[in-house]
């Protein structure tokens, strides 16, 4: 009876993280047809998104734990540095180099959560550096270059989130992306006195506030507290798939070849990874229950 709870709690959260991940990956679009400084929309729509977080708590658990605090604050990072990453690189770029998440994950696990890194984990994370490195080979601006670099470091930060939220699985996570999306809001305050946007970016905020962000962190939240740090950032390989797709039919933005190419690194390696990790738990589980 345990095992079927155990395994519908396993299903249901791979559904969140597939709805999660379809609207995350409406960020890149969003964020491209909102004109304003970046700092202002990661602020204006984590403004919206705590108010859909706090709605759905209620009444919010703060502990003030460091993994609360700490993740708090990464949370905050990895959507102020991905927002302006959006903006100085393409939105196809901007994702794939975040996507590099789970490498950051594999060693931030193994370090903190005792996770182990097998032999299919340092495959994975070479294939992935040698895809992170194409996005960096033919780039013209200083723009282009330092997009990539925030990305990067966007998905260090959102490393940080999934392992903030892993130390908290058996409390109330979603705390943590509240808390986030103050900080974030408080952050950007200066940045969003002055000029007022236009109907169609105050549109794509609030969209991005309620669905991006708000819905999609309440949902992924959720669904980690029954899957492990690394997997659970493999399973939404959807977005970065879609993410690009979207700002090409409606934005007409174009991914060079070697971003293509990276990409198609990236996700083959962690989308197989994902595969052998997936056959190794239930051949393992299999072996539980038979014995």
């Amino acid at each position: 009876m345990k095992e079927t709870i155990l395994k519908n709690q396993r299903y249901k959260s791979i559904v969140f993280l597939i709805i999660a991940s379809i609207l995350w990956s409406t960020g890149g679009i969003l964020i491209k047809l909102v004109n304003w400084n970046p700092i202002a929309i990661a602020g204006s729509r984590s403004f919206i998104s705590s108010i859909v977080v706090l709605i759905y708590l209620r009444k919010p658990v703060l502990t003030w734990s460091k993994a609360q605090l700490g993740g708090a604050i990464a949370y905050a990072s990895t959507v102020i540095l991905f927002v302006s990453a959006n903006k100085l690189t393409t939105s196809a770029n901007a994702i794939l180099l975040q996507f590099t998440a789970p490498i950051f994950v594999a060693i931030l696990g193994a370090w903190l959560l005792k996770e182990k890194i097998k032999w299919y984990d340092y495959l994975a994370i070479i294939a992935v550096f040698g895809g992170m490195l194409l996005f960096f080979i033919d780039n013209v601006g200083v723009g282009s270059m330092l997009g990539n670099v925030l990305a990067v470091i966007s998905g260090f930060f959102l490393a940080c989130v999934t392992i903030a939220l892993r130390f908290q699985k058996d409390g109330s996570p979603v705390e943590t992306t509240l808390i986030g999306n103050i900080l974030t809001f408080l952050v950007a305050i200066p940045f969003i006195i002055g000029k007022v946007p236009d109907i169609q970016s105050i549109l794509g905020i609030v969209l991005l506030g309620i669905f991006q962000l708000g819905f999609a962190y309440i949902l992924y939240a959720l669904a980690i507290k029954h899957l492990s740090a690394l997997e659970a950032i493999l399973i939404t390989v959807i977005e970065p798939l879609l993410n690009p797709l979207w700002v090409f039919i409606f934005a007409g933005e174009k991914p060079s070849l070697y971003a293509i190419l990276g990409g198609f690194i990236v996700i083959v390696s962690v989308t197989v990874r994902s595969i052998v990790i997936t056959k190794e738990s239930a051949k393992n589980n299999k072996y539980v229950s038979d014995k």
